[in-house]
């Protein structure tokens, strides 16, 4: 019984559709994006920073240039985060970190394509406040990785599974003087569903 039911999955597998990728074809992902900042987010005022992690909705375009290959721009309802100073409460931020990315879409012939990327990253914060003062995190340009795959449901659509590694170094101002930098360098894990025209 156990030998029918291994078979039949495998058959499954190999009958079901593939997301083949063509030069000149356009996909369209909603989904959710959980920004993760790493465990040290460097000193602020001679204190140890930690930022706090949030979950936003997310939209990706792709445009395939050549076959399997596409340049993806990454945009998100904005993040919000907490900012600890000494284990103390220092603030808040929000920010949107758009991200261009090229991907190679490693081409199988069964439903699960994975794929690989690399680009870059503008983070913008914005309507941060503190009770300590007149808070300010300059934008940020950075290095960003991208791995992930997608699970073809048809010809036309998939499910993907995506993380991302952002390069996200920004200074911190308080009241007009530098207090230092924060070292935000998060992984963005994601889910969507991906619509391919």
């Amino acid at each position: 019984m156990k030998t029918l039911a291994y078979a039949l999955l495998a058959t499954a597998a190999l009958t079901a559709p593939a997301l083949a990728q063509s030069a000149g074809d356009m996909t369209l992902g909603l989904g959710i994006g959980y920004v993760a900042p790493k465990s040290n987010n460097g000193t602020l005022a001679g204190a140890p920073a930690d930022v706090g992690d949030d979950a936003r909705p997310t939209i990706t375009f792709e445009y395939f240039v050549r076959d399997n290959i596409g340049i993806e721009l990454l945009g998100a309802l904005p993040f919000k985060h907490k900012v600890n100073v000494g284990g103390a409460y220092a603030g808040n931020t929000k920010h949107l970190p758009p991200t261009i990315t090229v991907n190679w879409h490693i081409p199988t012939s069964g439903p699960i394509t994975p794929f690989v990327g690399l680009g870059l990253n503008y983070t913008t914060f914005f309507e941060e406040s503190s009770p300590l003062g007149d808070l300010k995190i300059d934008d940020s340009f950075g290095l960003a990785a991208h791995v992930g795959m997608d699970y073809a449901l048809n010809d036309k659509a998939a499910l993907r599974m995506d993380l991302r590694y952002i390069d996200i170094d920004a200074d911190v101002k308080l009241n007009g003087t530098k207090i230092g930098k924060v070292n935000i360098d998060p992984v963005v894990a994601g889910i969507s569903y991906i619509m391919k025209f």
